[in-house]
């Protein structure tokens, strides 16, 4: 670890003009003392489709074609306004069966992350999404079954993992923001005041409902447990298998006792991610980059591609 950067002003950025997200990217590297110019990126999880698609028979000169055949009949947009992207998935069972990872950005939106870097000018490598920075980060070689949960400020993603393949992707318009929100509008506080109240108190255990502050952040996280509910029947409904453990990622990760309360609620193993198992640090930083690592889960996995 060299050096990083944050910035707590990310208040309705992806309504944000070009420069103006490119002047805080630009401040970040200042504050942060970042010399380099390149950066690789990743698109948000809700706005990338990605499925699985399977090919039977198909030579592979004719590949691309049966791909982009199949891709027209799973993909939301119009060809013409997605830009995809694919890579085989091994599969060791069937020789003639091709299992093919499909992954679909929308024109519009990799146009505008080009603008805001060539804004920044700093050199865009490459564009990711956020899954696959998380399983870099978070999961590396493990190949069990894993739920990513990615608790964004808006909203929230659920993502099952196998054998280091994106298998499930939802998203829900919930996130970090509408605790917050909800906080604030229960106790009539400030936002600011309800943000921090959130990291004090976090979800409190399930016996102690009569707490008003845990009470109604655990009402207003309510979407994204049954969300995670349903994930997991659909994969096990699916595949007859049950997922090993859930990773959570995002500045709500860092909830107090949220993770034993899903675990309790859940009856399955969930963990806050460690980003910085790959990475070396001075080890007197430890306890701050342990605080601030959910954070930064996506900005490691994106830094550790170069590694591969």
């Amino acid at each position: 670890l060299l050096t990083y950067g944050f910035s707590e002003n990310h208040n309705d950025l992806d309504q944000a003009e070009p420069k103006e997200i490119a002047a805080i990217i630009n401040k970040i590297c200042a504050q942060a003392n970042v010399s380099g110019r390149q950066a690789v990126s990743a698109l948000p999880t809700f706005s990338v489709f990605s499925s699985i698609i399977n090919l039977t028979g198909v030579s592979k000169k004719d590949l691309p074609s049966a791909i982009n055949w199949e891709a027209k009949k799973v993909i939301p947009l119009p060809p013409e306004e997605m830009i995809l992207d694919w890579k085989k998935v091994e599969s060791q069972t069937d020789k003639n069966n091709i299992k093919i990872l499909l992954t679909g950005a929308p024109r519009t939106l990799v146009k505008k992350y080009m603008e805001i870097f060539k804004n920044a000018k700093i050199n865009l490598l490459s564009l990711e999404t956020e899954t696959f920075a998380l399983i870099r980060s978070l999961l590396g070689n493990d190949k069990s079954a894993v739920m990513l949960v990615g608790i964004g400020a808006k909203t929230t993603s659920f993502t099952i993992i196998e054998q280091s393949i994106p298998i499930l992707n939802r998203s829900i318009d919930i996130g970090g923001r509408t605790i917050t929100k909800t906080l604030s509008h229960s106790l009539n506080i400030g936002l600011e005041r309800a943000e921090q109240f959130k990291y004090d108190m976090g979800v409190g255990s399930t016996d102690a409902a009569a707490n008003a502050i845990p009470k109604t952040i655990t009402e207003s996280i309510s979407p994204i447990v049954n969300e995670i509910k349903y994930a997991l029947n659909l994969f096990q409904n699916k595949s007859g298998k049950k997922v090993d453990k859930i990773i959570l990622s995002g500045g709500s990760a860092l909830l107090v006792n949220f993770t034993n309360y899903l675990s309790k609620i859940l009856d399955i193993n969930v963990v806050a991610g460690n980003p910085w198992s790959k990475i070396s640090y001075p080890l007197d930083l430890k306890p701050l980059l342990d605080e601030i690592a959910p954070r930064l889960a996506i900005a490691i996995g994106l830094a550790l591609r170069e590694a591969e």
